[in-house]
């Protein structure tokens, strides 16, 4: 009795797990089914079911746009200076455009505020989820016209409410396929062509069909991997995660993984997909109204230089990574 009884445990167990993707029907939801004046509202709604979602949110570096380093340095998208937007601070309605969360305007965000977290902007599988550009991470919920170029009109926020499912490329790309202020401009490796790639553009995505999440697998909304210092390999996603240290039939390829990176074989160009990415930007040469706005110029930004197809230039990287504070004192001599 005790073995039948371990055996129908043990094929629950199984049926529970293969079965874990599709748990619920959110569509079936009696709480989503209401008409939803604001996206916090969703959240609220989210919430009833979702207990620990927003607490668990707001610890996570997408959360803080905060990280400090393994010196004690404070870093993170809120503090550090870049050479594509600049900076956050005093530009955060454009800027939280990007964040998971609403409202985030100027220093007085209340951090704390769980329905301040965004669910939808992860989770949309509607494909009608769209943040307006300066309104602080919120969509719009009147037709409204940005920049006096583009229309954004007002949505069903409870029909995207019951699409909810976990991320797809197309979630993670409405922020990392547009950083910088544009689709391809800042990473020349991430575009829209990885929404939906061919093999021959990404083996992965194109080929398996995986996401951005089958690699940066997320622990209680937290999702490894960082631009601003190298985590321990056992905590950020890498190649060797599933293709170990030995990924080739040959011994002779297998000995160059241990001081050569998998990308300068595999990655022989970027920009790709189909989209320019930029290559170099000059913020000084921004101001002029006499010059026509082009691909490669804006009197608001400066002037740029785009490629596709572009072949990297390789370098030995000793695994340390820096950045810029606005407090860092800098000397020109050093260039």
């Amino acid at each position: 009795m005790k073995k039948l009884l371990l055996t129908m445990m043990v094929l629950l167990f199984v049926s529970v797990n293969l079965s874990a993707e599709k748990t619920a029907d959110h569509t079936k939801f009696e709480i989503l089914q209401q008409d939803f004046a604001t996206a916090p509202e969703v959240t609220k709604a989210c919430l009833t079911c979702h207990t620990n979602a927003s607490q668990q949110m707001m610890k996570t570096t997408h959360w803080t746009w905060s990280f400090k380093t393994k010196s004690g340095r404070k870093s993170g998208k809120y503090h550090v200076v870049n050479n594509f937007c600049v900076a956050v601070q005093s530009n955060e309605p454009r800027c939280t455009s990007c964040h998971t969360g609403y409202g985030w305007k100027n220093t007085k965000f209340d951090f704390n505020k769980e329905e301040n977290v965004d669910c939808l902007v992860c989770h949309d599988q509607s494909g009608k989820y769209q943040k307006f550009p300066t309104a602080a991470g919120h969509p719009t919920y009147v037709e409204k016209m940005f920049a006096k170029k583009k229309k954004f009109m007002p949505f069903d926020l409870s029909a995207v409410a019951r699409s909810v499912g976990s991320p797809s490329r197309k979630n993670c790309g409405v922020c990392h396929f547009n950083g910088g202020g544009g689709n391809a401009v800042k990473h020349g490796d991430m575009d829209k062509s990885l929404t939906n790639p061919k093999k021959e553009l990404d083996v992965h995505m194109g080929g398996k069909d995986m996401t951005c999440v089958d690699c940066h697998k997320t622990t209680e909304h937290e999702i490894p991997g960082s631009i601003y210092e190298y985590h321990d390999k056992e905590s950020r996603p890498t190649c060797e995660s599933c293709h170990t240290l030995a990924p080739h039939k040959l011994d002779k390829l297998n000995d160059h993984t241990e001081k050569v990176a998998c990308q300068t074989c595999h990655i022989p160009a970027y920009a790709r997909g189909g989209y320019a990415t930029k290559l170099w930007w000059d913020w000084s040469k921004a101001g002029d109204k006499t010059r026509e706005n082009t691909k490669t110029y804006n009197f608001k930004k400066g002037e740029f230089k785009i490629g596709q197809n572009v072949k990297p230039e390789y370098f030995w990287h000793n695994g340390d990574m820096g950045n810029t504070l606005p407090t860092d004192k800098l000397d020109p001599s050093k260039g």
